[in-house]
């Protein structure tokens, strides 16, 4: 029993939510229903979770601000936004949140067990890996297990996401890191929202890596991104 995988679902829709909560259950995952992100953030700050589930229409505080809050307490936890919104903006706005996926009212209860199971199995294998885990990229020194970027004795606490596609393309450096390997080894799937995901945490690595002019992530069109220092 220790060992269950415990899931925070926020969700407003009390049907829904109490449809999604047994059959998680069933499913093997002890599972928190809160009807709003309030006290789904309340019962975050008191419980462990493993996985959060949340809608973003929800009273009190929405599924964006509580991933937010979430977020300041632990960087890593993986974050599927359940909503009935479907818009462009939208989905770019829980990508840039940190989100590790986004599924769009209604799915199939056999698709969200899917991805929970393919996010876990995911950080299972990054938690087990024993390859490199330290790289020296031009003056910074990476560390991929303990997600720091390390310059003039400065250190910049990396997301998960922005480690596990760093150490990509450090493994790769100055070689070609081809998009879709990329989109497949850390978000699953390499459909249109997760490339601008990507997108945006190429972005972000960007910023952090400009303390060093020599160190750099091009684009290389129709192929991918080259980390060359």
């Amino acid at each position: 029993m220790d060992n269950k995988i415990k899931i925070l679902l926020a969700e407003d829709d009390e049907n829904l939510g109490l449809l999604l909560k047994e059959y998680l259950i069933a499913k093997g995952y002890e599972t928190d229903l809160y009807p709003d992100g309030e006290t789904a953030y309340h019962g975050f700050m008191r419980n462990q979770y493993q996985l959060c589930l949340l809608d973003i229409m929800m009273p009190k505080k929405d599924g964006f601000s509580l991933a937010k809050d979430i977020r300041m307490v632990n960087a890593d936890i993986p974050i599927i936004f359940l909503t009935a919104k479907n818009l462009k903006e939208d989905v770019l706005e829980g990508f840039k949140l940190g989100a590790d996926d986004y599924m769009t009212k209604p799915f199939s209860m056999e698709e969200l067990i899917f991805r929970i199971e393919a996010i876990l199995r995911r950080m299972s294998n990054d938690n087990q890996h024993n390859d490199q885990s330290v790289f020296q990229i031009g003056k910074y020194t990476f560390d991929s297990r303990k997600q720091l970027l390390i310059i003039n004795n400065e250190e910049i606490k990396l997301t998960t996401k922005e480690s596990e596609l760093l150490r990509l393309l450090a493994t790769n450096a100055n070689k070609v890191l081809e998009r879709n390997y990329a989109l497949k080894a850390i978000w699953i799937d390499d459909n249109y929202f997760n490339a601008r995901s990507m997108d945006v945490y190429i972005t972000k690595l960007r910023k952090h890596l400009r303390e060093d002019p020599s160190v750099e992530i091009i684009n290389v069109h129709g192929k991918g991104y080259k980390l060359i220092m």
